[in-house]
């Protein structure tokens, strides 16, 4: 039972307060317009009247609802008690009643895509409390410190309502940085104290990778504490009392997940619900298997062919020291952002470049463990330079920010993957054939085809898990057995990191590469639209000012075309 939307159907307890809602409104003689609700601290709803909604009204919404989805704390601690997500759950439906009772199907296309953000949004909300229930199932969602930046708008995979960003803690530390670590700090054994009461659920493999988290944040915190011994001696003992809660609930893990046996996955009906609802997403999880499956056999059919091409050429030799490194990097670097302009691509304003040089990242010596994405780099520092797009899509959104207001901070629930990993997954191979990597030589070429087969390969195991026939352990053997030249070490953090955060986060793993089927489909779509009136630079600036949205929303705002938007309703 539901009420018809633009997209789905609108849950019943929306329903049912909308429903009670217009029936006070047909006994009024005095209700003209449309009805029009608020929320209160409580999460209640008020409703008054007042014109249809507008545009205005759902940026208004757009605004309560972020202050809304904030998590509260208690003593610093994040509250997800079972009293308070139930108090949550009830605010939401509430909100959603008042999204419902806003009409955009007379707005312009672009602001009827914005109503659709804010109704996903909404929505992945709702899919946390009636499937994912991290607070409940997923150990990760107690993570407690993250150590790097990440290179897409927010973060990857669901939301860490008390992970301590220490990136963002540069020395020497402001007396507000010290004062806000120091609070952060104090709340972890509270915070993770909640976590042993509020997880209930059984989901195995999320507590396995869960305990694996936990002597990562332990190894961060040790390090922490000697940074700060010199620094800042004070918090030194904030940092040993969060370290053994920490190292506490990683055992309290590890026991608890041998008992269980249930895999982990939302299974392929939810993963459904969850592409077309809150992802925006046309492609079901049989027809992104398809897609992956083809891209995989695609990428290892043009590696061996390439292969068998250059067979009498000399392998590429990996770079040997930190100052080769450095150079390789800055003139592989000044080489793209050189290319773009030259080739007229797209537009490359003045802080493009420094973007990217601002992340070279350490070198790891010879003797290290030199995992999947260094054994690409190290051969030549070209190919990734396509993936570093992800930098300018960042650089773009500080420096340049969006007119719409909604589309000014980054989506919540990772609704922006396929279009951040999508596009930066599709111009490696699309400035390829634009002609980047024309002066590299053939044996740098085939690595474009290794990244790719080992973005199929992982993106098979994210979808079989969540359908349930695979474990983590078998996500992580297949993509490690897939993944060309033996280039991904099972004993690396690259293979088990990527399975994690696509166990997590259901579409993340196949992001990559149904994102790159969008952009290719959306070029070819505007191609045809235009014909000779078709510009390369022109369709790449576009496809940038339309901001970091689904691409579905994309094309519909690009081209007008609405019948992946009428696949999804």
């Amino acid at each position: 039972m539901g009420v018809a939307s633009n997209f789905g159907r609108v849950p019943f307890g929306v329903a049912l307060v909308l429903c009670l809602a217009l029936c006070r409104a047909a006994e009024s003689p005095s209700a003209a317009g449309r009805l029009r609700s608020t929320v209160g601290e409580n999460g209640r709803l008020h409703s008054s009247f007042g014109a249809p909604g507008t545009y205005e009204d759902l940026v208004a919404l757009f605004k309560d609802w972020r202050t809304f989805q904030a998590p509260k704390r208690v003593n610093g601690v994040p509250d997800f008690t079972p009293k308070a997500v139930a108090e949550q759950r009830r605010g939401l439906t509430a909100l959603q009643g008042r999204l419902a009772a806003i009409d955009p199907s007379g707005w312009p296309v672009s602001q009827q895509v914005d109503y659709h953000l804010v109704r996903a949004e909404m929505n992945g909300m709702e899919f946390d409390h009636r499937v994912l229930k991290p607070w409940a199932r997923n150990p990760n969602f107690y993570e407690v410190v993250q150590a790097s930046d990440s290179d897409v708008p927010g973060r990857e995979g669901p939301a860490r309502p008390l992970a301590i960003q220490l990136w963002t803690y540069r020395s020497p530390l402001t007396p507000q940085q010290v004062a806000q670590l120091s609070a952060d700090l104090r709340a972890i054994p509270g915070w993770l104290e909640q976590g042993r009461r509020n997880l209930v659920e059984n989901a195995r493999d999320l507590y396995f990778v869960g305990a694996r988290v936990k002597k990562d944040e332990s190894e961060t915190l040790a390090t922490l504490a000697t940074r700060l011994g010199t620094e800042h001696p004070a918090l030194v003992a904030d940092v040993e009392r969060a370290k053994r809660a920490v190292e506490e609930f990683g055992t309290w893990l590890a026991l608890r997940s041998k008992g269980m046996a249930k895999r982990s996955g939302v299974g392929v009906a939810e993963y459904d619900w969850y592409m077309k609802n809150v992802h925006l997403e046309p492609y079901t999880w049989r027809d992104q298997l398809v897609i992956v499956q083809r891209e995989l056999a695609r990428a290892r059919t043009h590696l061996e062919l390439a292969a068998n091409r250059n067979r009498d050429l000399p392998k590429l030799e990996m770079v040997a020291t930190e100052e080769e490194y450095r150079k390789r990097y800055r003139e592989a670097v000044r080489e793209f952002i050189t290319f773009l302009r030259d080739r007229q691509v797209f537009t490359v304003p003045d802080y493009y470049e420094p973007a990217l040089l601002a992340r070279e990242g350490g070198f790891i010596p010879p003797t290290g463990l030199r995992d999947f994405f260094t054994q690409i780099e190290y051969r030549d520092l070209r190919p990734m330079r396509g993936h570093g797009t992800h930098w300018f899509d960042l650089a773009r959104m500080e420096r340049d920010p969006h007119a719409s207001a909604i589309r000014r901070v980054p989506l919540l629930y990772n609704i922006w993957d396929t279009r951040a990993e999508g596009f930066a997954t599709a111009f490696e191979e699309i400035a390829t054939t634009a002609g980047f990597l024309d002066a590299a030589g053939p044996r740098v070429r085939e690595l474009i085809w290794v990244m790719l087969a080992q973005r199929g390969a992982r993106a098979m195991g994210a979808l079989m898990m969540h359908s349930n026939e695979w474990t983590l352990d078998q996500a992580v053997d297949y993509a490690v057995a897939n993944t060309p030249n033996g280039w991904l070490p099972r004993d690396g953090n690259t293979v088990w990191g990527e399975q994690q955060l696509y166990l997590e986060q259901p579409g993340y793993g196949t992001s990559y590469l149904i994102g790159k089927a969008h952009i290719e489909k959306l070029m070819g779509d505007r191609a045809q639209q235009l014909g000779e009136k078709f510009v390369v630079r022109d369709f790449f600036d576009a496809l940038h000012a339309a901001g970091m949205i689904p691409v579905s929303m994309i094309r519909w705002e690009m081209t007008g075309l609405d019948d992946e938007i009428r696949s999804m309703r």
